[in-house]
């Protein structure tokens, strides 16, 4: 049986913009302290330590090695979150520091899970092997918004009119912020490996009853397409190319910058339920967009992340440097401005860790687990595929076992 431990001690492997996401995170989570960290950029990691520390969140240290981090004995659980072409192999080295006795007993990895489907399997594997409890970091899946909408929809309006029918998602904004994030061969594809991943898992949320397994919906088929719609154009390479320091080149090795999916399932009366996913890296507003809806026979359900309450204006007579402290991915700094007041909070990575610290307390499996990586990662490659060759993939789809998105084939 395992002890319920009264503190959960957290290592980061990483220290990038995901990391100091879930840093603001933790401040609303109780039963945790952020024990260490460990990165690539030994700068990085020493000035994350440093914000740990000045939020009250530590005491904290800086480790040269995951191997250093885990063998520790300071740390009773790891939050992954390096960049994708990292991920299997921080997951190995996790690996063989557990079964050479590391006291780690839980591992919790940023989406995706992977960038193909054997790597998945192969991270799940290794997960399973180290007898590590495992949790998926799929943020929107505890959206403030989300878990309420979905509990009033289930609670008054299934029991009445019958389960959801029609799940929409689209999240877009206006690109991401490092370079490996626009490199196919290191991120694994374009927008929709990246963003496509949160539009999947939390429309299947959505859609599964509460308290099931998200595997009572079967995956039916899926059909896809995308499209280059503004990075390769003249200007917007040579944009790309200044701000990546050259590193990205999309006039001779481009990544998808809009992807529109459809995902047929099948709910365990036979029914057919739908959902509907778009992404973008090619949108243009105030800043990251988060739009989700749920239908059913008598009701619906909406949410917009830019459609909050608060808002501030500033006028022409009133400039300052760029930044992004109204809203992530923030496009302006005058005009009428929407602002997110717990950016954490509703985009769901407060909820995702105070879930993920009382299930490895605990010792309770999360409701997202590498298992639901796994799937959603089955659903991005037949999504893929669909778009590669134009028609629609029926799931399960041996092909997709050894299958590799276009822009990630070398």
């Amino acid at each position: 049986m395992t002890t319920t431990l009264e503190t959960l001690r957290v290592g980061l492997i990483g220290s990038g913009f995901i990391a100091k996401f879930h840093v603001q995170a933790f401040l609303n989570v109780r039963h945790v302290r952020i024990a260490g960290v460990t990165s690539r950029t030994a700068a990085h990691c020493q000035g994350l330590v440093e914000r740990i520390e000045e939020m009250g969140l530590g005491p904290c240290k800086a480790y040269p090695t995951v191997e250093a981090l885990a063998m520790s004995g300071e740390v009773d659980a790891l939050w992954l979150l390096t960049p994708n072409f990292l991920r299997l192999e921080t997951m190995r080295e996790i690996h063989r520091a557990v079964k050479a006795g590391a006291p780690v007993r839980a591992i919790a990895c940023e989406k995706p899970l992977a960038r193909t489907l054997p790597e998945a399997r192969e991270m799940l594997r290794l997960a399973e092997d180290a007898g590590l409890n495992h949790g998926y970091l799929e943020n929107q899946v505890f959206s403030n918004a989300v878990e309420r909408g979905k509990e009033i929809i289930w609670r008054r309006a299934v029991p009445a009119a019958g389960r959801p029918y029609l799940a929409r998602a689209a999240e877009e904004h206006s690109g991401p912020h490092e370079p490996w994030f626009w490199q196919g061969l290191e991120q694994g594809g374009g927008v929709l490996l990246d963003m496509m991943c949160h539009s999947a898992e939390v429309a299947r949320f959505m859609l599964t009853k509460p308290g099931a397994d998200r595997g009572e919906l079967k995956v039916v088929s899926a059909t896809a397409t995308v499209s280059n719609l503004k990075w390769t154009r003249p200007a917007y390479v040579e944009r790309l190319k200044a701000i990546s320091g050259g590193a990205v080149d999309y006039g001779r090795r481009p990544a998808e910058d809009f992807a529109r999916g459809t995902i047929v399932l099948e709910d365990p009366e036979g029914r057919e339920v739908i959902i509907e996913a778009t992404t973008s890296w090619a949108y243009v507003g105030p800043g990251l967009r988060i739009q989700l809806e749920l239908l059913g026979p008598e009701y619906a359900m909406e949410f917009s992340s830019l459609g909050g309450g608060l808002k501030v204006f500033m006028s022409r007579a009133v400039t300052g440097r760029e930044g992004e402290d109204l809203v992530e991915k923030q496009n302006a700094e005058q005009g009428l401005m929407p602002v997110l007041e717990d950016e954490a909070g509703t985009y769901g990575y407060t909820g995702e860790d105070r879930h993920m610290v009382e299930a490895f307390r605990h010792g309770r499996a999360p409701i997202e687990t590498f298992r639901d990586g796994v799937a959603v990662t089955e659903i991005l490659m037949a999504l893929y595929r669909s778009a590669e060759t134009g028609a629609l993939v029926k799931l399960p789809a041996p092909e997709l076992e050894d299958y590799v998105p276009v822009p990630a084939r070398p």
